[in-house]
């Protein structure tokens, strides 16, 4: 027995202009469905730049309401093609609140959920505790009518614990829309450190918890409106990681492109009964992982 589910992930350039962008975007679904695509994931805040770089209020103007224009924009087109789209938007919630958002889109065009991101970074050209109210919907996996999805955004990628809770709620799949980027001012060396780093920290997920990832990255450069950093040159390498941590697919740094697999979904189970983590892990004896720190 087999349960096959196609899926794709979406990389591109971003500029100034929402409906470029928003056109980008759906011209890499488009493309992926024209492959057989039944899931496809955008990248992180897919209608713009990556705004991030600064602290400027009138960024605030580019929030949108979720349901608003890109969902229902999107909305239809997952309906039009049957298939599930998961995209990436700043949402306005309300006056004043704001989070990173990403929503999944089922085959008839509903908004099958959403998950707010929970990890917030503040660091050099990435400012978004600025921007971004951290998450409060926890680490709850959306079912849609092809799968159940843990859907992780960017920064959280770094932290195991999110990627295991959503596993152990009953998410078949990792998907993480993601904008990150070297520095050009860092060396060759430092830059190959970063992005290898980033690759294996998701292809961990996938063996730990014995389901697959997606992450969808951006490309291209982009220069930081205060000039007071060199900017951000995206990485892409989008990828799809099987459930060994095996790369069964992956972009490179620079091309607009879409990636397509075919996933057995069942093949969760044999890899489970092979490697049962679940199985050995002892609740007994975390208890400290709530701590900031054992000390």
């Amino acid at each position: 027995m087999s349960r096959p589910l196609t899926v794709a992930v979406v990389q591109h350039s971003n500029c100034a202009d929402y409906a470029a962008n928003l056109a980008s975007s759906i011209q890499g679904i488009r493309r992926a469905a024209a492959q057989g695509a039944n899931l496809v994931m955008l990248q992180e805040l897919h209608t713009g730049l990556y705004f991030c770089q600064v602290e400027d209020t009138d960024y605030f103007d580019l929030a949108e309401t979720i349901p608003g224009p890109s969902t229902d924009t999107l909305g239809q087109l997952a309906a039009e093609l049957g298939i599930v789209i998961v995209c990436s938007l700043f949402e306005k919630r309300a006056t004043g609140l704001y989070h990173n958002t990403a929503v999944v889109l089922d085959t008839d065009g509903s908004i099958a959920g959403k998950y707010r991101k929970m990890h917030i970074p503040d660091d050099p050209g990435y400012y978004e505790k600025f921007y971004f109210t951290p998450g409060d919907l926890g680490f709850t996996p959306i079912k849609t009518s092809l799968a159940t999805l843990g859907v992780l955004v960017c920064w959280d990628q770094w932290y195991p614990e999110a990627a295991r809770l959503m596993a152990l709620a009953g998410a078949e799949l990792l998907l993480y829309p993601t904008a990150i980027g070297w520095n050009p001012q860092d060396t060759p060396e430092e830059q190959a450190r970063q992005r290898d780093a980033w690759i294996t920290v998701q292809r961990s997920h996938a063996v730990a918890n014995n389901i697959p990832v997606l992450s969808a990255n951006r490309v291209g450069f982009e220069g930081d409106p205060s000039a007071q950093t060199a900017g951000s040159q995206f990485w892409g390498s989008s990828m799809i990681v099987g459930w060994q941590g095996e790369l069964l697919a992956q972009a490179d740094t620079t091309s607009t492109t879409e990636l397509v697999v075919t996933l057995d979904m069942d093949r969760t189970e044999q890899v489970r009964r092979w490697w049962p983590y679940l199985r050995d892990r002892r609740i007994d004896a975390y208890q400290d992982i709530t701590r900031r720190y054992r000390d």
